[in-house]
């Protein structure tokens, strides 16, 4: 039970009496006599028991303008106008006695200038004459309850604007009179609350057997009942002398210690109004006497009494037009408006009523910044008095719309360390916290050093969350909270910063190997480039062991990484690097030549060092075998080998490259003068150089080389590789190289030479016979007649026929046959290619005669004949020139070519 002593009282309503809209200077007077009243729709209808008013019912609208109009021939006893409809019902009287009607008015349709009567129907429960108490309509239009004074209560089901489609029946009968009925509609549930002088009912209508429930064993006085809103659950309200109860449909709810002689109870827009009765006042000289009464208006909601004031005689309170009507029975009216919003709180403001405005602002549905505005208000009342838990928990509830910043700056002393705490931890609960306030927040819980609440914040769900973790992982980093840091690192997937505190600051070699062999391919290579020198100093084996997983087969994803991207790693642990090369290309024969090199430049290490003569032969095998893999790339592999000086190597790769004069100068240097010799039998073919060096090599030499240089002579001789001259010449410079030495060679030359001078004076004499041979018979067809005797065409092989052509060469043709083949009708088809052959061969003779001319002028002239035969060089002028005119055996051209080749060598040496 609520106190009525404790509840606090304001002045939120202003009062004003209602002044005639034609003259201000008056009060509005109402129509005299006023019995019953409502509003609704825009109206306020009244009632009057003067005679001359009798039976009709008056319409006052906002501008104050009164209309009426015959509604009954005697009298209005009530009236009910729905709220969401313009229907208004009334009961009254058209004859004498006890006869009441129930009459439906629809106000938005005419008839004969009056509201149209839509349904007329007697009030009588059964055969029973008795007067009408207290009146009721569903806002549905379904349902019309009307109560008796003889206990009766006739409910109207169906459409009550119609007589045909609505049934009346007798809901409810007693003895005690019938002081109020309301209509309750939850859902699709319907109720109907009955209240008489000594009890209150509520009947379920929604049930077709209309299940009946006594509420309580006292009931009110006539108008002492209303029907709450939604914000009282739409409770039934019993406004007795002593207490006003609140019922729900199945049982009693709260009730309220509202003490007085109670003559009316109304519910309006979440205020409970109430009349009482006061002490009377004497009358004034000439004046009738008048009843005193106080006007309540309660905010149950929120405790206190809104307005209170006393009045004389009122009739009724009507709501409408956005403020509530006092009706007085001297015809007065008055005007309670209610203050805004901001006006009730700024008055509670003043008397620090902080708990009361906030829950008056949310009954009002102040807006979110309204309400922030006023918890701020609160909040700082709190703080300058000295309750700072209380005032945190304010400025809790600003958050979202109070800048973080006016808070923490008032709670920023070490003293008040835990409340800043609270606030930044709901902060971050409603996802509102930047980066500073996470940073602020941890180092709160570090100088408090609150592990539990630390590890309560940190280990928080994923749908708890509300901060920047990699911003948390820094400051408890920081802080050396390094396990917490970790945890979150973890739990939340930032795989960098975990590594970086269990590899930088733990020094957790083997836990972040073990991360990282967990981690995603993609993460897992970027992470093992980081840090993978760090792991492979402390934990080798463990590391060599992931990068082979990590470059072959990474599971489960078997994606594979470049291994030559993580040779560096191992800078400084040679073993690790050889076994990781080493099975990389046995699992993978195709790798990249870094990896092989590298491998190579391990393999030539160990066996440079390796001191065992047999472990040093296996090395040796071990790295030749990786050059003959053909993997790895030629120059580095062959400066290499030259680094560490491995023979086997270095000719391998020379032979390989087909570089055969560095094979020779790599033995020459070496002074191994069989392989000198042998490298010129076994590359000579492809390189003829090699003799000429080679005899240049054993020449300068003072030792006795005379068996080499004899078997070097042997080869030039036998394949003529260098002029006589200039053998002689290179010899000249070696003092051990006798007469003896090319005696041989000498005389095998000069015999050649003979031999060829015969067979060319041989050819000379053969040629000038022929020529002989060519000129008599030029002669004779010149000076005598050529016969033709052929008798088959020399092209067809067909007996010949006329016409036909015939040469002097002694060849015939049919003419179609010469005609189709003839390229020239000067020259025979047959001797055409054997003379063309003969014409070619003459002029690549005049042509090489000429050119040896000016090449040997030039030569004798220059001061520098060595660029001289680099230029003739360069223009192509001494590649071989092959005739295929040729004829088989003929070795003209060929010795020409040979004796220009041997003058220019002589020349250009005699020059250089």
């Amino acid at each position: 039970m609520a106190a009525f002593l404790q509840w606090r009282k304001f002045v939120f309503f202003d009062k004003d009496t209602v002044k005639d809209p034609v003259d201000t200077g008056k009060n509005f007077a109402l129509p005299s006599g006023i019995s019953a009243c409502d509003s609704g729709r825009g109206h306020i209808f009244l009632t009057s028991r003067m005679l001359h008013m009798d039976g009709r019912i008056w319409l006052l609208t906002r501008s104050l303008q009164l209309t009426s109009f015959q509604a009954y021939k005697l009298r209005v006893t009530h009236l009910y106008q729905l709220k969401q409809h313009s229907i208004l019902v009334s009961v009254g009287q058209d004859e004498h006695g006890i006869n009441p009607l129930v009459k439906v008015w629809n106000l938005d349709k005419r008839d004969s200038g009056n509201p149209l009567c839509t349904r007329i129907f007697p009030a009588i429960p059964g055969n029973k004459p008795t007067e009408v108490s207290c009146l009721c309509v569903h806002e549905n239009l379904n349902f019309m309850a009307i109560g008796f004074t003889d206990g009766s209560v006739v409910l109207t089901k169906g459409d009550i604007t119609r007589d045909r489609h609505s049934k009346t029946l007798t809901l409810h009968e007693g003895t005690s009179p019938v002081t109020g009925l309301a209509f309750r509609q939850v859902a699709k549930v319907t109720h109907l609350f009955v209240a008489t002088l000594e009890k209150v009912h509520c009947y379920t209508l929604s049930i077709k057997e209309y299940p009946k429930v006594e509420l309580d064993t006292h009931g009110c006085a006539l108008c002492c009942s209303s029907l709450a809103d939604p914000s009282q659950d739409s409770q039934f309200i019993v406004a007795g002398d002593e207490c006003v109860y609140l019922y729900q449909p199945d049982e009693r709810g709260p009730c309220f210690a509202f003490e007085g002689h109670k003559l009316l109870a109304h519910w309006h827009r979440g205020y409970l109004f109430l009349l009482i009765r006061d002490l009377p006042i004497a009358p004034r000289a000439g004046s009738f006497p008048s009843d005193r009464q106080l006007l309540t208006i309660y905010d149950l909601d929120n405790k206190f009494i809104a307005y209170s004031a006393a009045f004389d005689d009122v009739i009724d309170v009507v709501a409408e037009w956005g403020s509530f009507y006092i009706l007085t029975r001297d015809g007065k009216m008055f005007a309670l408006q209610e203050k805004d919003t901001q006006t009730k709180l700024e008055m509670l403001f003043k008397k620090n009523l902080f708990v009361m405005a906030i829950n008056l602002a949310k009954s009002q549905h102040l807006d979110s910044d309204g309400l922030s505005e006023i918890f701020r208000q609160y909040g700082d009342h709190l703080y300058l008095k000295g309750d700072h838990d209380g005032a945190i928990q304010q400025y809790i509830r600003t958050i979202g719309k109070l800048e973080p910043s006016y808070v923490i700056r008032k709670f920023l002393d070490a003293q008040r360390i835990h409340n800043l705490t609270a606030y930044l931890q709901a902060l971050h609960r409603q996802s509102l916290a930047n980066a500073d306030h996470t940073t602020l927040l941890l180092n709160c819980y570090t100088k408090l050093k609150d592990s539990s609440k630390l590890e309560e914040f940190i280990k928080s769900s994923e749908s708890e969350v509300h901060f920047d973790v990699e911003i948390a992982i820094k400051v408890l980093r920081q802080a050396g909270y390094h396990s917490h840091a970790v945890f979150l690192a973890e739990k939340h997937i930032h795989h960098e910063w975990y590594l970086k505190i269990q590899l930088e600051d733990l020094k957790n070699y083997q836990e972040g190997l073990r991360y990282i062999g967990r981690l995603p391919f993609e993460q897992a290579e970027s992470n093992m480039k980081r840090y993978g020198k760090t792991l492979m100093h402390h934990v080798p084996e463990g590391t060599t062991l992931l990068l082979k997983g990590l470059c072959t087969n990474y599971l489960p994803s078997r994606d594979t990484a470049n291994s030559e991207e993580f040779i560096p790693i191992f800078a400084n642990n040679p073993r690790e690097l050889k076994a990781f090369l080493e099975h990389m290309i046995e699992v993978d024969y195709g790798s990249s030549q870094g990896v092989y090199d590298t491998l190579l430049e391990l393999r030539l290490q160990d066996w440079a060092h390796e001191q065992d003569p047999e472990r040093k032969t296996v090395l040796q095998e071990e790295a030749v075998s990786l050059l003959r893999s053909d993997n790895t790339v030629f120059d580095k592999a062959l400066v290499l080998c030259q680094m560490h000086n491995f023979k086997e190597g270095i000719l391998y790769l020379y032979e390989k490259g087909k570089l055969y004069q560095q094979i020779m100068h790599y033995h020459m240097q070496n002074e191994e003068y069989g392989k000198v010799i042998e490298a010129c039998k076994r590359y000579g073919d492809q390189e003829g150089c090699l003799w000429e060096q080679a005899l240049g090599y054993f020449a300068r030499k003072e030792e006795d080389c005379k068996a080499y240089i004899s078997e070097v002579l042997h080869h030039i001789d036998q394949n003529n590789l260098m002029p006589p001259l200039l053998v002689v010449q290179t010899l000249a410079h070696n003092s051990t190289a006798t007469l003896s030495v090319i005696k041989d060679y000498l005389i095998n030359k000069l015999q050649r030479e003979s031999q060829q001078i015969e067979d060319d004076e041989r050819k000379i004499h053969q040629y000038r016979e022929e020529t002989a041979h060519l000129r008599s018979e030029i002669q004779e067809l010149k000076m005598s007649a050529k016969i033709f005797q052929k008798t088959k065409c020399n092209m067809c092989n067909s007996p010949l026929e006329l016409p036909s052509v015939h040469f002097l060469c002694s060849h015939s043709f049919h003419q179609h046959c010469f005609e189709s083949y003839a390229e020239s009708e000067a020259e025979c088809p047959t001797c055409t290619p054997e003379n063309r052959k003969v014409m070619d061969m003459l002029r690549a003779q005049d042509q090489k005669r000429d050119l040896h001319d000016h090449f040997n002028r030039q030569l004798r002239s220059s001061n520098d004949g060595f660029s001289v035969v680099a230029d003739y060089f360069g223009r192509g002028v001494f590649n071989k020139l092959t005739l295929v005119t040729d004829l088989p055996g003929s070795k003209t051209v060929g010795s020409l070519e040979v004796n220009l080749q041997r003058d220019l060598l002589i020349h250009t040496k005699r020059n250089c």
